[in-house]
C-alpha cells in the first residue's frame, strides 16, 4: 500500500483483496479518505477522481534510464535546449503509458529525485505534441499544483485559464476540473493555491442550478478542508448544504468525523459519531477504522481498546486495515518486530509480555477470528493464508492466529489433514524497496525459529509450501 507490504501472485494468492470502498462520480470513482496506519501512510488525502494517473505507477527500465540520462544531463550541460533535446526523443520514442509513467512520477509529491520535478512543465509541453495526446484535466490539475509548489505562478495561471477556456461551456466537467485542483492543492499542503481552487468552485456551485454539480463540488469542498486541517469550516458547510437542499452524505460525515480525529479533537470527532446516528447515517468498517486510527496515531490505546469492543458489540466486522491500523499504534509491538529474534512464538507467550492498554487491545483483537476467515482457505486439499495487504504487525499476529486455529482444527476430528499447506507471503514487487519483502522476511525468520517444515516454494518465491502430513507432525 502505498504503504505496507502488498504482494501479488499470478498462480497461486488468492483473490482475497480488500478493496477499498468508492463512491460512483460521473464516469470515475470517488475515494474516501483513508485512516492513517502507523507511520506508513501519509494523511489521508481528498476525492481522487480516477484515471491511469492518480495511481502509484511502477517506473520501467526505460523510463529509469531517462531520468538517469536527464539527471547527467544536467549536471553536464544545463541549457534549456540540451534539457529540450533529450525530452523530445524520449517522448517521440516512448510509449504513451511510459511517458505518462514518468510525467505522473515527477508530479507526485513524493517523487524520489525532487530536482528533476521542475521538468515537468517542459515534459508535458512535448507530451501535448503526441499524436496520442488526450487532454487530461486531472494532469493539469497535478501540474498547476506544482507549479504552484514551485512559486511558478504566471505559467500556473496561464494552465489554468486554458482549461477554463476549454471547459466553460461544460458546467460538470468545469467542476470537476475544480474538484481536481482543490484535490491537488490540498495534497502538495499549498494554502494559497487550495484557497484560489475553493473560491472557483464555490462561485460555481452558487451560480448552478445543477444538483449534480452541488453535490460534487461540496463533497469536494469539505473533504478538502479536512485534509488542509480545518474540519470545522467543512462541518458548517453542512447547513449550507441543507439550505440548498442537499443533505450531509456518509462521505462528508466520514470526512469531519476524521478531520477532527486526525488533529486530535476527540469530543468533536465523537459529535460526529453522534450527529451521524441521529441523522439515520449508521456506522460501518470503513468509520470505525478512521476512528481507531485516529486514536492510534495520538496513542489513545485504551480509547482504541474501547472502540473495538464498541465495534463486536455492533457487529461491525474487522478488517486487515483494521488490523494495520491498530497494531502499528502498539509501541511494544512493533519493538519487538525490529528484533525478531526476541519475537514471542504464540498468542500465549505475546499476551504475556504485553501490559497495560496495549494488552487489552492485542486482546479485542485475537478474540476476534472474523479476519482469519477472511485470509484462510481450507479444504481436503490445500490449506492458504494470504497476507496480502498486511503491514508487518497484522501478518505476525493472524500468523499466530492462524497456528492456533490450524492446531484446534487438526485435532478436532471434524477436519481431514490437507495435501498442501501455503502461506502467500509477496515477493517484494510492491515494497517500498522492489523486491525485498518484509513480510516475507518475517515469516522465514518466524518459520525457521519455529522450527516449521515450510519451505520457500521454488516456483513462487513469494510462497511458503509444505505438506500437510509434516505441517500436522509439526503442529500436533
Amino acid at each position: 500500500m502505498c504503504g505496507g507490504e502488498q504482494v501479488r501472485t499470478s498462480d497461486v494468492a488468492p483473490k482475497l483483496r480488500t478493496k477499498r470502498k468508492m463512491i460512483r462520480l460521473g464516469g470515475s470513482c470517488l475515494k474516501l479518505p483513508l485512516p492513517i496506519e502507523g507511520n506508513r501512510h501519509q494523511l489521508p488525502t481528498p476525492p481522487i477522481i480516477l484515471t491511469p494517473l492518480s495511481t502509484k505507477c511502477t517506473l520501467t527500465k526505460q523510463a529509469h534510464r531517462f531520468l538517469s540520462t536527464l539527471t547527467s544531463t544536467a549536471l553536464r550541460d544545463s541549457s534549456a535546449s540540451a534539457i529540450d533535446k533529450l525530452i523530445r526523443k524520449f517522448v517521440e520514442s516512448s510509449p504513451k503509458s511510459v511517458a505518462l509513467g514518468v510525467l505522473s512520477h515527477l508530479l507526485s509529491p513524493r517523487i524520489s529525485q525532487p530536482h528533476l520535478s521542475s521538468l515537468a512543465l517542459p515534459l508535458y509541453r512535448r507530451i501535448t505534441e503526441a499524436p496520442w495526446f488526450n487532454w487530461n484535466p486531472k494532469l493539469v490539475a497535478n501540474l498547476v499544483a506544482l507549479l504552484d509548489e514551485q512559486g511558478r505562478f504566471d505559467e500556473w495561471e496561464m494552465l489554468i485559464s486554458d482549461a477554463v477556456s476549454k471547459l466553460e461551456l461544460r458546467e460538470r466537467e468545469l467542476a470537476l476540473f475544480y474538484c481536481n485542483l482543490i484535490e491537488s492543492h490540498s495534497k502538495q499542503g499549498s494554502q494559497r493555491g487550495f484557497d484560489a481552487s475553493y473560491a472557483r468552485l464555490n462561485q460555481l456551485l452558487h451560480n448552478s442550478d445543477s444538483i449534480y454539480v452541488k453535490r460534487r463540488g461540496y463533497e469536494s469542498m469539505v473533504s478538502g478542508l479536512c485534509t488542509m486541517d480545518r474540519p470545522r469550516e467543512a462541518e458548517n458547510m453542512f447547513e449550507e448544504m441543507r439550505v440548498g437542499g442537499l443533505k450531509p452524505s456518509r462521505f462528508e460525515f466520514r470526512c469531519v468525523l476524521y478531520g477532527y480525529g486526525r488533529l486530535g479533537l476527540f469530543e468533536d470527532m465523537q459529535r460526529i459519531v453522534v450527529q451521524m446516528k441521529n441523522e439515520g447515517v449508521g456506522l460501518d468498517t470503513v468509520c470505525s477504522n478512521m476512528i481507531l486510527s485516529a486514536y492510534g496515531s495520538h496513542k489513545e490505546l485504551a480509547e482504541m481498546a474501547v472502540w473495538l469492543r464498541k465495534m463486536k458489540a455492533s457487529s461491525i466486522p474487522f478488517t486487515v486495515r483494521t488490523y494495520n491500523s491498530v497494531l502499528n499504534s502498539c509501541p511494544k509491538v512493533m519493538a519487538m518486530l525490529q528484533d525478531m529474534d526476541g519475537l514471542p512464538l504464540s498468542i500465549e507467550e505475546l499476551s504475556s509480555v504485553l501490559n497495560g492498554d496495549e494488552a487489552l487491545v492485542v486482546k479485542e483483537m485475537v478474540a476476534s477470528h472474523s479476519v482469519l476467515e477472511e485470509v484462510m482457505e481450507w479444504d481436503s486439499l490445500e490449506v492458504k493464508l494470504d497476507l496480502h495487504g498486511m503491514h508487518l504487525g497484522s501478518a505476525y499476529l493472524i500468523t499466530l492466529q492462524w497456528v492456533e486455529e490450524f492446531r484446534h482444527r487438526l485435532k478436532d476430528g471434524k477436519h481431514t489433514i490437507p495435501g498442501q499447506v501455503i502461506v502467500v507471503c509477496g515477493s517484494g514487487r510492491h515494497s517500498s524497496v522492489r523486491g525485498e519483502s518484509p513480510v516475507k522476511g518475517l515469516i522465514r525468520k518466524m518459520m525457521a525459529r519455529m522450527k516449521s517444515p515450510m519451505r520457500i516454494d521454488r516456483k513462487n518465491v513469494g510462497c511458503f509450501v509444505g505438506k500437510g502430513k509434516a505441517v500436522r507432525d509439526w503442529l500436533c
